[in-house]
């Protein structure tokens, strides 16, 4: 019987799920990849594992997101976040979900097994160069990441950020489309965004999608 403590990895950049996997599987056991956040959530429901591996800019639903929703039914789940941003706002808002890990992809492979052993124990782990001083800072920098935008907010400006057909978003938030489209005005207004590529940088910028999701990354 597998006693290894099981590892989902999430991420849709094919070439570094499969660096992931072959790290992986020398001390853990891999149960599956999945590259988006959608597909996430149902195989961690599924497959119950350990630890979560996460890429934070994933298609469809954002990993942050995913892992939320992910956690609030298996609380016990691990979570290890990989981005490319460098952002000490994300790196609060992750670890926000109790004892998680936050990485950034260029040092995945010399920083990963570190922090999966970190979470396994209960603890969390940052990258060091965004660890931030004190905690009470860390809390302020989580509520300024999310304080802006409800959850289907979230997945709306993601969608569209997307670039994501109206009927498409509709379909996927069981939302008609008239809906969507009040929801997408109102956030435009809100945050003064006047017109698609504004959308696109307020999605950057909030952390729900990459900055070059066609990226080659490898391990270092």
């Amino acid at each position: 019987m597998e006693t290894r403590p099981q590892i989902l990895i999430a991420d849709d950049h094919l070439v570094f799920a499969e660096g992931l996997r072959l790290l992986l599987e020398k001390q853990f056991a891999v149960v599956g990849t999945v590259a988006d956040g959608r597909a996430l959530i149902t195989e961690a429901l599924r497959l119950t594992p350990d630890v979560i591996v996460a890429d934070i800019g994933m298609p469809l639903l954002n990993g942050l997101d995913a892992a939320n929703r992910v956690r609030q039914r298996l609380p016990n789940v691990k979570v290890i976040f990989l981005t490319m941003q460098d952002d000490p706002n994300l790196a609060a808002a992750a670890l926000e979900l109790g004892s998680a890990g936050f990485v950034l992809k260029h040092s995945a492979g010399s920083e990963l097994l570190t922090a999966i052993d970190h979470v396994l124990h209960g603890e969390s782990y940052v990258t060091p160069k965004l660890r931030p001083n004190d905690w009470v800072q860390q809390k302020t920098r989580a509520r300024q990441h999310s304080r802006h935008l409800t959850q289907r907010q979230r997945e709306i400006v993601q969608l569209c950020a997307e670039g994501r057909p109206l009927k498409e978003i509709a379909g996927r938030l069981n939302l008609s489309e008239k809906t969507v489209q009040f929801h997408k005005y109102h956030i435009m207004e809100t945050f003064n965004l006047k017109s698609n590529a504004d959308l696109v940088l307020f999605a950057l910028k909030e952390g729900l999608i990459s900055l070059d999701p066609l990226q080659k990354n490898t391990l270092s």
